[in-house]
Formats: C-alpha cells, sequence, structure tokens
C-alpha cells in the first residue's frame, strides 16, 4: 500500500504576530469591561441615574430651589451638572476598583495577567471601562433630569474635555486603590475618608464663594472642584474658577496617577504575589 505524503506531512502551526499593540486582547479586556457592568446595568446605570434624581428632588424641596438663585443662574440649573458630574464620577471610581478586588478576591486576577497583553494594555483596558461607565451614567443621568428641568448647553468642548478628564481620573484612582485594597472594607474606607469629602467640598451642590477665608483658596486646589466646575461651565456658561487652570491640573493629576497605577502594575503590586 501506498503512503500519500502530502496525507502524513506535518502541519506547521506559525505563531501569531501581535505587533506592537495588542488590539484583539485589548478589545476584548474592554468588552469585558463593558459587559460587566451592562449586563447588570439596573444596579450599575440605573440605580446611580435615580440616587442622582432623589439628591435633585431633596435639594430642591428642602433648599426651596425652585425660588433660589446662584448669580444669574437658577439653582436647579446650576445644580443639576455637579450632581451629574458626581455619579460620573463616582461610578468610575468604582467600575476599576470593584473590577480589581473583585479578581483579587476570587483569585481570578492570573486570567488577566496570563494572556499577552503588555502592562499598558492591562492599564488601558480597565480605564477605558471606567470611563465609558461614568460616560454613560453621565448621559442618561443628563437626559433623565433634562424632563424636569432646562438645561442648557453653552460649550460641548468644555463638557466633553470635563467629563473625559474627570472619568479619567477617577478611574483611574479606582484601580490604584483595587489594587491597592486587600478586602471591600479598604475600598469603602478609602471612599468615606477621601472620595466622598473632596466631593461634598468641590461646590457640587453650591458655589465655592460662599466659603470662609481659607476653605475658599483650599479649594481652588482639589481637583475635584475644576472636575465639576469646568462641566458644569460647558452648560449654564458660568464657573468659580479658571477653566484653563483646572484643565491644565486635572491634566497633571491624571498623567502622575496613570503613572502610578502603570508602575503598580509593571511591578505586580499585590496582584503577583
Amino acid at each position: 500500500m501506498e503512503t500519500n505524503n502530502s496525507d502524513t506531512a506535518a502541519v506547521t502551526i506559525k505563531p501569531r504576530r501581535l505587533g506592537a499593540v495588542n488590539w484583539v486582547g485589548l478589545k476584548t479586556l474592554v468588552q469585558r469591561e463593558v459587559g460587566r457592568f451592562l449586563k447588570v446595568y439596573s444596579q450599575t446605570i440605573i440605580a446611580p441615574v435615580v440616587t442622582t434624581l432623589l439628591f435633585y428632588t431633596v435639594f430642591m424641596l428642602a433648599f426651596g430651589g425652585v425660588k433660589r438663585e446662584v448669580g444669574d443662574i437658577p439653582f436647579m440649573q446650576f445644580l443639576a451638572p455637579g450632581l451629574v458630574m458626581m455619579a460620573m464620577a463616582q461610578n468610575a471610581f468604582s467600575n476599576t476598583s470593584s473590577s480589581f478586588i473583585i479578581a483579587k478576591i476570587q483569585g481570578n486576577i492570573v486570567d488577566i495577567l496570563m494572556p499577552p497583553l503588555s502592562h499598558i494594555e492591562i492599564l488601558l483596558g480597565f480605564l477605558i471601562g471606567g470611563v465609558l461607565r461614568g460616560l454613560m451614567v453621565g448621559f442618561v443621568a443628563i437626559v433623565t433630569i433634562s424632563f424636569f428641568v432646562h438645561i442648557p448647553v453653552h460649550s460641548v468642548w468644555q463638557i466633553v474635555a470635563f467629563s473625559i478628564q474627570g472619568t479619567m481620573m477617577m478611574a483611574t484612582m479606582g484601580i490604584i486603590c483595587g489594587i491597592w485594597a486587600e478586602r471591600f472594607d479598604h475600598i469603602a474606607a478609602f471612599t468615606n475618608f477621601f472620595v466622598t469629602p473632596l466631593t461634598f467640598l468641590s461646590g457640587t451642590f453650591y458655589s465655592i464663594t460662599v466659603l470662609p477665608g481659607i476653605w475658599y483658596d483650599l479649594a481652588h486646589y482639589n481637583p475635584f472642584f475644576f472636575m465639576i466646575d469646568g462641566f458644569r461651565a460647558g452648560f449654564i456658561e458660568q464657573a468659580d474658577g479658571s477653566l484653563w487652570f483646572g484643565l491644565g491640573l486635572l491634566t497633571a493629576v491624571n498623567i502622575i496617577l496613570v503613572g502610578m497605577a502603570y508602575q503598580m502594575i509593571r511591578t505586580g503590586y499585590k496582584i503577583k504575589s
């Protein structure tokens, strides 16, 4: 019996060339992060919007918001963008911090570290997921609130720039916190003692011009203030601080935070031991 050499020839499998960037791996990680929060959209998208509406209602009823004004702006128009930006920031932080802490506690962090993804690709995958969740929450919230009060749009570029800078800052902060934390209590402590105070002292519910003395000066070094102030100015054209200084400060803070997060992932701090 003759043997066909073509049938018995060994098949050579060539390794796939990934190039400078593993676009398939990065896309997959982003899809995983987006799919993770969209799968439970009632908790990750709808619930934050409902909470924002509750805050809005409480301030309208408790402080006579319908009749009040901040400068020449009706208080309810002034308040809405601040509440939306706060919701965006909190959800961007929550998305990335929960991703890392859950992966560490469940022991499946190896599923992220083993694939052929570079450190910067891992960082970008989580960062994009957090920013997208924040932006989705913001979009749904602003559309929902617009049914109750007219919200003017002054500058689209300001809205986009500060929303991206703000959610990027909080998403990166969430990555750092998620890597550092060893249990959910640590993330709760970071949120309660750092994120929440800076958010509530950032002029979300008021103009910082009412702050006395040193508190007014300190507010101008709070990146949370510029995040909210710049986003609000994109709608109502009224800002309590310098928009360009705020944009520069947020950019500088983001560069520092991204550098810290990258270094933690590169060295495997608390994720490879």
